[in-house]
């Protein structure tokens, strides 16, 4: 596969916040401002101390978690999926061997049916936009083990079909 151009085949996909990880972002951030001011201003002293950081803390990972994107990347006959908080900080989710894929499909083709039955760890590293038409979303299952569920360009899968053909579907 020397000088192919899918060799290497990079895609960023911002995923939907949670409503629940907004509202605890907001909810922590008040909380955070109240108990600073309440020692500022009433003088709480420790109390307030011991109350404000856990509200400022809340409020980072909130802020962290509800900005996520993902990245995708085949490379080397591997698929690596990163996530990205806040476009900041990156942390490596998995990489996932194409020769361990079982099966490379769209979510919601009939060729996923035969493993509806089978219990798989399940993660997803989509966008989790529902609304979206057609659903581009795949699922493969890696090991026997793990159902993956992302979004990937056309060009990856592409990239993948180029290396396991009889593993990866479009319809």
């Amino acid at each position: 596969m020397v000088g192919n151009d899918n060799s290497y085949v990079e895609c960023l996909v911002a995923s939907k916040a949670s409503p629940v990880i907004v509202f605890l972002k907001y909810l922590c951030f008040a909380l955070a401002i109240f108990f600073l001011c309440s020692i500022i201003l009433v003088g709480t002293g420790i109390i307030g101390i011991i109350f404000f950081i856990p509200a400022a803390a809340g409020y980072y990972f909130a802020k962290l978690n509800s900005s996520i994107e993902f990245e995708y990347q085949y490379c080397d006959k591997e698929i690596s999926i990163d996530k990205i908080l806040d476009k900041s900080s990156r942390k490596h989710v998995g990489t996932y061997e194409v020769e361990k894929v079982t099966i490379l499909a769209p979510s919601v083709s009939h060729r996923l049916s035969e493993y509806n039955n089978q219990t798989f760890k399940v993660l997803d590293f989509s966008s989790r936009d529902k609304s979206v038409q057609p659903d581009p979303t795949y699922t493969f299952i890696y090991d026997g083990k793990q159902k993956i569920v992302f979004e990937p360009s056309s060009e990856l899968v592409a990239a993948v079909k180029t290396v396991a053909p009889r593993k990866v579907f479009n319809d």
